[in-house]
């Protein structure tokens, strides 16, 4: 199953009020594994830059004015994306920024029905806990020192990982032989979620030999007054 895992970067918080979308991000998933495709840019809001959005992503109206506007890239996005599930992190905020672009180009906007939400499946996994990116990849030991500021492909690429844990970490779909492993179920733990066996084994018997007994009775006759005979009568 192909999925596309995706984050963007905002001059706000609400396209409906003039913010805009300046950055999006795409990471590729085939069967919850990157396969190296991705799609990244940067667009040109036509608007200032507020110093609270700036300090979040670090993207100056200056840095983002030569940049083109997202209807000179939106066949590349759309062709990249296809009609794959589209998975973020707070996601109904990326969509409604996304499918805002879209309507104010002309374009069909993205059904709903496609959205996949790492928050809203982190808050199942882990109730009362922090659900940040930043939390979540503490969590499950994913690498995010590399991580100064908001970005939207590194954003995504960090949150492609935490989507493969969240939902059953790497080994899902691991074939290991089928005399080895019957049934591998999802189990959740504090710091990651890991494959357990519900494989049954015949019992090992663990009696001791004839043989096993006269050694054993004969080491303990060498032993020099062993506590447990001590106050023993005869």
């Amino acid at each position: 199953m192909r999925e596309i895992v995706f984050d963007t970067e905002t001059t706000g918080l609400n396209p409906a009020t003039g913010d805009r979308l300046v950055e999006i991000g795409c990471v590729e998933l085939v069967n919850r594994v990157e396969t190296g495709n991705s799609f990244h840019c940067y667009f040109n809001p036509q608007r200032p830059m507020p110093f609270e959005a700036e300090q979040v992503h670090g993207l100056s109206e200056r840095f983002l004015s030569d940049k083109p506007l997202f209807a000179d890239k939106v066949e590349e996005l759309l062709d990249f994306i296809g009609d794959a599930p589209l998975v973020a992190h707070n996601a109904s905020f990326d969509f409604g920024f996304l499918n805002w672009e879209l309507g104010a180009c002309g374009r069909p906007i993205v059904d709903m029905g496609r959205m996949v939400d790492t928050l809203q499946i982190a808050r199942k996994i882990h109730p009362g806990a922090k659900h940040s990116l930043d939390a979540l990849c503490s969590r499950y030991g994913i690498d995010r020192s590399h991580r100064v500021k908001h970005g939207a492909l590194l954003d995504a690429q960090l949150l492609a990982q935490l989507y493969i844990e969240l939902t059953g970490g790497r080994q899902i779909g691991l074939s290991i032989g089928e005399a080895v492993v019957e049934e591998v179920v999802v189990v959740a733990t504090p710091r990651a979620v890991v494959a357990a066996s519900r494989t049954i084994r015949a019992i090992r018997p663990h009696f001791a030999s004839e043989e096993e007994l006269e050694r054993h009775k004969a080491f303990v006759e060498k032993l020099d007054a062993p506590l447990w005979l001590e106050g023993a009568t005869g």
